[in-house]
């Protein structure tokens, strides 16, 4: 004889939920058997009309899952839950602000240098910047000159040592940083271009440069942080922390959607974002990923780099309050006496050799892929090592130690940034 749970069971709970909360969730129940007892699952489905509250004795109450527990929903979280129930964003919200009152020349002008567009005032509109009214929305607000927002900062601090108490003087230098949002992505980056170091080494016909950090990847981490911050959190802001050893990024806000990105395969992350509009505009300004392979991105960087090893990997960590992302300093304990070390601006002021230098060694044996790299690069300069994986068919970890070799030899030269830049082609096989 079967026991356990029964149908009167299931009608005394639903009519409970249909009672107690508000909205009804949409649910449903099944009655397994194992070891001859018939067991009862209540199943509740994701829903969209959040918050769903829980009303009995006047009590209106919402909740939050936090770890292994729900809690009571604050004030900020309330303010979630009704954005998420309503399908909108903190970015496309409209404030009291005219746009008349704003200046938006940092804007207008790296739209211009970005994309060789005048920026319009109809693109206001269209990028929902602002209303038919003139009224700014959030994210037009967030890309002012003056954006009056008090929580939209960046404070940037070098400290001394490994840690933020580490000896009698605890900070080197420090900056807090305000203004439109592409501003404070420009400003951050130069705060820690101007603070690292880049290590050299001369060879026979090069001189190779080894950065701190790669560039790239620290502006791809700002970006992300100032992008996908959650600007409901009034006290905070965005901080960048650089160590001796290491470079930390750290943002108000977790994972939209509530997951844990140190639970997740960081090569293959789907794009959720939580301001929509302004990571929209980042990737017209080609500040972004648009697809959503930031993530990616940041680890290639790293393994391009010469003193790459795994224990150098950048670490990511969220909680349902922040997120934070660790980039190591690919210099930091590397011991080399042919390496000499100065700053980003000492580089700049460097010329380095020409490239008629570079070509008095295009005679040197080449293999067959360095060979096909070389071809390709000559006829496609921007290319990628995972494009150039992709064409000739072995793993990018092959193609960039062929491309440090090449480099090595003044074969191949990289001009400008990581993303922006492309490689010059100073040999060939004979």
């Amino acid at each position: 004889m079967r026991t356990g749970c029964s149908s009167g069971d299931s009608e005394k709970i639903s009519e409970t939920i249909k009672a107690k909360m508000d909205p009804i969730p949409s649910f449903s129940f099944s009655f397994p058997v194992e070891d001859g007892k018939r067991f009862l699952l209540l199943h509740v489905n994701p829903g969209n009309e959040t918050p769903y509250y829980f009303t009995s004795d006047g009590m209106r109450i919402a909740y939050v899952r936090v770890g292994n527990e729900s809690i009571p929903a604050d004030s900020i979280a309330l303010k979630r839950l009704v954005l998420k129930g309503s399908r909108t964003s903190y970015d496309s919200l409209i404030s009291t602000q005219k746009k008349a009152d704003f200046a938006f020349t940092k804007l207008r002008s790296v739209y211009k240098n970005r994309t060789g567009l005048d920026f319009q005032d109809s693109n206001f509109s269209s990028f929902g910047l602002a209303d038919e009214n003139g009224y700014l929305t959030n994210a037009g607000l967030l890309m002012a000159d003056e954006p009056r927002l008090r929580h939209s900062r960046v404070f940037c601090t070098r400290w001394n040592g490994l840690n933020k108490a580490s000896g009698i003087m605890d900070a080197i230098d420090d900056h807090e940083f305000t203004g439109s949002l592409i501003s404070l992505m420009q400003d951050s980056v130069a705060f820690v271009m101007n603070n690292m170091k880049k290590k050299w080494r001369k060879t026979a016909t090069v001189r190779v440069e080894y950065p701190d950090y790669p560039e790239r990847a620290v502006q791809e981490c700002i970006v992300n942080a100032l992008i996908h911050r959650d600007y409901l959190e009034i006290g905070s802001e965005v901080h960048v922390d650089m160590y001796d050893d290491r470079l930390v990024i750290w943002s108000p806000g977790g994972m939209p959607d509530g997951s844990l990105v140190q639970n997740l395969n960081l090569e293959n992350v789907a794009s959720k974002r939580r301001n929509p509009l302004i990571a929209d505009l980042f990737g017209r300004l080609d500040f972004m990923e648009r697809r959503g392979s930031g993530f990616r991105k940041i680890l290639e960087d790293y393994r391009f780099e010469e003193n790459f090893n795994e224990s150098k990997n950048p670490v990511f960590r969220s909680d349902p309050y922040s997120f934070s992302v660790t980039l190591y300093n690919l210099n930091y304990g590397v011991n080399d006496g042919n390496t000499g070390g100065e700053t980003s601006e000492e580089v700049r002021k460097n010329i380095g050799r020409t490239s008629e230098e570079h070509r008095k060694n295009n005679a040197i044996e080449i293999n067959p892929t360095q060979k096909k790299i070389l071809e390709l690069l000559a006829s496609n300069p921007s290319m990628t090592a995972v494009e150039l994986s992709g064409q000739i068919g072995i793993a990018s970890r092959n193609i960039e130690a062929s491309i440090r070799d090449l480099k090595e030899r003044g074969m191949l030269v990289r001009h400008g940034s990581t993303k922006a830049g492309y490689w010059e082609v100073l040999s060939e096989e004979k």
